[in-house]
Parts: structure tokens; sequence; C-alpha cells
């Protein structure tokens, strides 16, 4: 198998299991084979598959602390044991850099990802509550339905805010979106975003209003060691 293959190969693997999913997912999202996976942890490629590939697999502490620090991530991460923590929980570095995003890098990070948190004005006061968003044509759009916190954001001035934190190295980036919300009323633009949605709304249930954000403001911070 070639290089180029072999990358191919890494986003069309079906991770099963919870570890060999979180093992699969990790790898991809690094955009590394198996085999260069396996190199850094000093593991057979073999072996690594099967770790990919079979549910309920209980390797030891060694193979999982090698697999940690090849895929940059930490064996809590892999195992689940962060899934109830808020991103976030581990130590600053001694000497962190914060740098402001250009224009461009805000708007890449912004359409690739799929979950953003909307602040949007109640009766009650400011609520921030997440949403699986896209972004079509420069607009966020994400579907809800009536009556529904994210729904009152129509017509107001909101802010979306999306970001990506990687505890195992106290870095990570966010991006701020500020704009004017309505409701999409026009059946056509309601078909074509549904077509383009990267998701439906993990949340489930009928969810037919679309509300689209047109943005005035993207900005964005990323922190590296």
């Amino acid at each position: 198998m070639t290089e180029q293959a072999a990358r191919v190969h890494v986003a069309t693997e079906v991770p099963v299991g919870d570890l060999s999913r979180r093992l699969a997912a990790r790898r991809a999202r690094l955009g590394l084979t198996r085999g260069e996976v396996a190199d850094r942890a000093d593991m057979s490629v073999s072996y690594l598959g099967y770790l990919e590939e079979h549910p309920g697999v209980t390797p030891g502490t060694g193979p999982l602390h090698r697999l940690a620090d090849a895929l940059e991530t930490t064996v809590t991460e892999l195992t689940g044991g962060a899934v109830d923590l808020p991103p976030g929980f581990g130590r600053a570095v001694r000497e962190p850099r914060m740098t402001e995003m250009a224009s461009g890098e805000c708007r890449a990070l912004l359409g690739s990802h799929g979950v953003g948190r909307l602040a949007v004005l109640t009766v009650t006061g400011p609520v921030i509550v997440p949403v699986n968003y896209s972004v079509i044509d420069g607009s966020v759009v994400f579907r809800t339905s009536r009556g529904a916190t994210p729904s009152l954001a129509a017509g107001q001035e909101v802010a979306l805010e999306v970001d990506r934190i990687d505890d195992a190295f106290s870095q990570g980036w966010s991006v701020l979106v500020r704009g004017h919300a309505r409701a999409v009323t026009d059946l056509h633009d309601m078909r074509w975003f549904a077509e383009l949605a990267y998701s439906t709304p993990w949340a489930g249930g009928k969810r037919d209003m679309w509300v689209s954000i047109e943005p005035y403001t993207v900005t964005g911070r990323r922190i590296t060691a």
C-alpha cells in the first residue's frame, strides 16, 4: 500500500468499541497511518489493528502509555475518563504564547467544526447553549425547534463560540462570531441548508426551524506552548 493510499485508508476505517474507537479517531485526527503510530509506540501494526478493531480490548499500562505518547494525548483521554469533565483540566505550560489569528484562519477553523456555543438573550437573562451548526456561503446556520432556546436568537444580535482544547499539551484555539440572527423562511434556502448541513441536531426530535447568523465580526485566538 502506498503512503497516499494509506492516508486515504485512515479516513475510511470504521472503529468499533470504546478504546478502539478513540484510538482510531485520534489517529485519523492527526492524519497518521497505523504504521506511523505503531512505529511511534514501538508495537506491531497488527497489534495496533487488533486494538482498533476489537471492542472490549484491555491492553496493559505500558502499551496504553506508549499509545498516548504516540498519539499526543493522555491515557485518560484514550480510555474515556475525561468524558464527563470540562475541557481544560490540564495544567498550563511554563511559557504559554497567545496569538490573535487572522480572519482567514478563523473562518477556516469555524468551517471545519460542527458544534458551537450560542449566546442568546432570553426573558430571564443571557443563556449559552450548544448547537450543531454549519457554515454555508459565509453564514452560520443551525436547525432548532420553535420555542426552544436557540430559536430565540432570531431577530437578535448574538454570539457563537467554537473551540478546540488539547489538554495533553495545554494548548488550543477559540473563534468568536458576532452577528445578526434571523429565522429562515424561504423554502428553497431551507431545503438547501438541509442538503448541505454537516449534521442533523444531536438532540434529535422534530427541529424544522432554521436560523442563520450573518457575521459582522469573526475573531479568534490561539494558545501554544
